[in-house]
């Protein structure tokens, strides 16, 4: 060392809440991912776009242990959590909200959001997550006793999203929430993962939305044909010329 300079100390690397190294993976013997890698931090909105058939959703259920891992490793929190069943994830912390607008439609908004919170066994912890539900979407709080097959499309859409938050999780997985929602809906979706962002709550979100969802990601990835293309900064991508022309339509 020379001219009296002190050493500078490298601050130490944030270690990923979620990360999906060289991920192979599919149904059956049709491989969808060929050595995808993806990471997501504490607090962090991780977007996933890319045309149809990049391989998305699989990386979704890759995680959740709905598609085949047949190399390389996901971590959730520092463990391997390759190909556990989904509902051993939940207890750890990760919510799975599926592409569809699945809800149980024979039952109230209040019953959906209780099948939600099945791991949560403290009262007081339940009746927190329920305010919590419906402080963000005071629609389902004033529903709250109106049959989930009976509303719009969007308001399942709420509830789905709602069952998620009652199991209170670190982390949650979102396959295509705006999709097929009128304008009105979608932006309501977006204005929700933005709230949920605001109070720390981690999330990997595949979305056809793209321009929408790297305006709000902390970071983003561009998968093609199940392998990584492009990642960075929700705002690098979206300013990225080879984004804009492969995928944005420029």
């Amino acid at each position: 060392m020379t001219g009296g300079a002190e050493a500078r100390i490298p601050e130490p690397l944030a270690t990923p809440l979620l990360s999906v190294d060289d991920v192979h993976a599919g149904y059956g013997r049709v491989r969808v991912l060929h050595g995808v890698s993806a990471a997501v931090e504490a607090g962090q909105l991780v977007g996933l776009i890319g045309p149809n058939g990049a391989g998305k959703s699989t990386i979704l259920k890759a995680i959740t242990g709905f598609a085949r891992v047949s190399a390389g490793r996901i971590r959730y929190d520092g463990q391997d959590v390759t190909g556990v069943r989904a509902d051993r994830l939940v207890p750890l912390g990760i919510a799975y909200v599926p592409q569809g607008r699945l809800v149980f439609a024979q039952m109230t908004v209040h019953e959906n959001l209780e099948m939600g919170a099945f791991t949560v066994r403290d009262a007081g912890a339940r009746q927190e997550a329920f305010s919590r539900v419906y402080d963000l979407f005071p629609r389902l709080a004033d529903r709250r006793t109106q049959l989930a097959g009976t509303m719009s499309g969007g308001e399942q859409q709420m509830v789905a999203i709602g069952r998620g938050l009652m199991v209170r999780p670190r982390l949650m997985l979102l396959d295509e929430p705006s999709l097929g929602l009128a304008p009105r809906f979608v932006a309501l979706v977006f204005e929700t993962l933005q709230s949920l962002k605001a109070q720390g709550l981690a999330m990997l979100v595949v979305e056809q939305n793209a321009a929408q969802t790297l305006a709000i990601a902390d970071r983003a990835y561009l998968l093609e044909l199940g392998r990584n293309r492009l990642e960075g900064t929700g705002a690098d991508l979206l300013a990225n010329p080879e984004t804009r022309r492969l995928y944005l339509g420029d």
